[in-house]
């Protein structure tokens, strides 16, 4: 005689065991281990001798075996499984359970299966694995222990299968993205390494050119000297894009090493002017110093926030026409921190293209019809020299054609040290 509690005790316990699988399930995004927790948790509730996962593979057109009990899953995925002429295929192209209590008879069991894996079936519960009610595979218990699979197995054996399908989905999409972001990577250290190399590799030549175009230029005379004149700036501008281009290998590695020291923001600005001067002069742009004569104290490594200014004016003057204006100046915050910028008025930026301007590599016009040189790498730089010393960098400008201005804020100094740059 059947025997109530019994009954209403098992079915308590097997509730408990689809809640834990519930919960293991939609905590876990390793795919090969959710397979592997499925396969096992699902034989031991259903408490038959072997489950199998197929899922569909949509390139192919066929259900591949994805696991199965005691199976190796690379030799499992070499099975072919038709979807015309396999008890599974029923499964997945009906969209319905099928329980079959003799196997060997039925026309549609696929004994090359059996064969590959050894393995004789006897009765066979299979129900569709699906997302939204759309079939993606098949989840199928083999071999009940004491009988037939009935009804509750069935039922049991779906809601399984209904959570381990969106379970091996997420788990793929997580997989997909891992894969991605470590191709990404792959080419990221691809590239770093290339701009070493190449900067590491041009150096030496870059510095034979210009000793020899240095020479000529001084003992040479008259047209010879002017040849050396222009075959010793094309050097010294390929030297600077070498610079670059170890500037941005340094700050793609973390690699920036900061040695700070307090030296008046004045100082700074004037050298990195300096340095671009001969440029501006070839365009008839005038550079304005705006600067108060106190000392504006700053603390960071001087030949780094060199660089930065470098950047900024050399963009200023590519991107400002001939006869234009760019303005350089700095002032002390009321909290002690150290606001400098670099105004021009060339062509300004688009508002949706501020924050682009930082990346590296990024052109706002399209490389086909650009008017303006540079790499597109001067800006990052300077965004990573500045972010190396504590600092913010940003963009302003009111749009195309009406100039645009970048402005640095580095950290404040203390009161002592204030006081004492008054003092000097």
């Amino acid at each position: 005689m059947p025997n109530p509690q019994s009954d209403l005790r098992s079915m308590a316990e097997q509730l408990a065991r689809l809640i834990e699988v519930s919960v293991t399930l939609n905590s876990t995004l390793n795919l090969d281990e959710l397979l592997r927790f499925i396969i096992r948790t699902a034989t031991e509730i259903i408490n038959c001798e072997s489950v199998s996962i197929l899922l569909y593979d949509e390139k192919r057109g066929r259900l591949v075996f994805t696991a199965a009990t005691g199976s190796d899953p690379k030799q499992l995925a070499e099975i072919p499984v038709s979807l015309d002429k396999s008890l599974v295929g029923t499964v997945f192209r009906e969209n319905k359970t099928i329980s079959l209590s003799d196997v060997q008879n039925d026309p549609r069991h696929y004994a090359m299966v059996s064969q590959h894996m050894h393995f004789k079936v006897k009765n066979i519960l299979g129900v569709p694995m699906r997302i939204q009610d759309k079939p993606t595979g098949v989840l199928e218990a083999l071999n009940k222990r004491d009988g037939n699979f009935g009804e509750s197995d069935a039922d049991i054996l779906s809601v399984i299968a209904s959570q381990a399908a969106v379970a091996i989905h997420n788990a793929r999409l997580v997989k997909a993205l891992q894969d991605a972001y470590t191709e990404l990577q792959a080419a990221n250290a691809l590239k770093t390494n290339f701009l070493a190399l190449a900067s590491h590799e041009l150096r030496t030549p870059l510095g034979v050119i210009i000793g020899y175009a240095s020479f000529l230029q001084e003992e040479s005379p008259g047209e010879l000297s002017d040849h050396a004149r222009q075959v010793l700036n094309a050097a010294m501008q390929m030297r600077g894009l070498v610079d670059a281009m170890t500037n941005l290998d340094m700050v793609r590695t973390s690699e920036i090493v900061v040695h700070r020291q307090v030296v008046p923001m004045q100082q700074i600005l004037r050298k990195a002017y300096a340095e671009v001067k001969q440029l501006a002069e070839v365009k008839g742009q005038r550079i304005i110093m705006d600067m108060p004569e106190s000392p504006i104290p700053v603390k960071g490594d001087p030949e780094k926030l060199n660089s930065v200014f470098v950047n900024l004016l050399d963009n200023a003057i590519r991107f400002t026409g001939e006869g234009g204006k760019i303005s350089i100046g700095a002032r002390l915050q009321p909290g002690g921190e150290v606001l400098s910028w670099v105004q021009d008025t060339g062509k300004g930026i688009p508002e949706g293209e501020l924050q682009k301007i930082f990346q590296e590599f990024y052109q706002i016009e399209p490389h086909t019809t650009r008017t303006h040189g540079g790499m597109g790498i001067g800006l990052s730089i300077a965004k990573g020299l500045v972010e190396a010393h504590c600092g913010t960098i940003w963009a302003e400008s009111p749009g195309l054609g009406k100039g645009s201005t970048f402005k640095v804020l580095l950290p404040f100094l203390s009161t002592t040290t204030l006081e004492m740059m008054g003092r000097k």
